[in-house]
């Protein structure tokens, strides 16, 4: 797990393998337009097995570490699966997201997550404006979000073919490298007082 109240040198393991994982992930959505089975299994293994060792001389239970990894699984896999299916992002983003939380636990997911959506709008405006496509845009989610709320309307899709797109993994992975940066400093500051 990557926790800040675990001592640094019992969190390593995770940040590491953490890092590798979603800078591999990042130049293969880069290059390949997806993020491959290849990376992604085995990290969830990685993590599945990690966990349950790092957990098992813990005084809260021999089982801790397998459950909080199976957690952190879930809470990462399945929100972006129901996304996935919804036809927003790609099978290979939820199973990161997967790895990341078995890896690092539910919590810390959470807040790879929440970075990676703030870097995804973030590139989607830039995007927009570099394209010039900011009212045109804004145009597209008004007259969807009116035909959400208008009843027996039913809401085409606000994309075409030219739409842009932005790569939610790269986005994904950088909100993990500054999850990851923001509980290493939490840690070293813990740890540096004293506390």
């Amino acid at each position: 797990m990557l926790d800040e109240t675990l001592p640094l040198e019992r969190a390593a393991w995770a940040a590491a393998a953490l890092a590798a994982l979603v800078i591999t992930a990042a130049a293969a959505d880069l290059r390949l337009k997806k993020i491959p089975n290849w990376l992604t299994y085995p990290a969830i293994l990685l993590g599945l097995a990690g966990n349950t060792l790092a957990g098992w001389t813990n005084p809260a239970g021999r089982w801790w570490g397998l459950v909080a990894s199976l957690a952190g699984f879930a809470v990462g896999f399945l929100p972006l699966l129901l996304a996935w299916l919804a036809g927003g992002i790609g099978g290979g983003d939820a199973k990161l997201m997967g790895a990341v939380g078995a890896i690092g636990g539910w919590q810390f997911v959470l807040s790879a997550m929440l970075y990676g959506f703030v870097v995804a709008a973030l590139m989607a405006v830039a995007v927009m404006v570099r394209r010039h496509l900011v009212r045109r845009t804004l145009r597209r989610v008004w007259q969807t979000l009116v035909l959400l709320v208008t009843p027996g309307a039913r809401p085409a899709d606000p994309t075409d073919r030219d739409s842009p797109t932005v790569p939610f993994g790269v986005a994904l992975c950088v909100g993990t490298l500054a999850a990851i940066a923001e509980v290493l400093l939490r840690t070293g500051l813990r740890q540096g007082l004293g506390g």
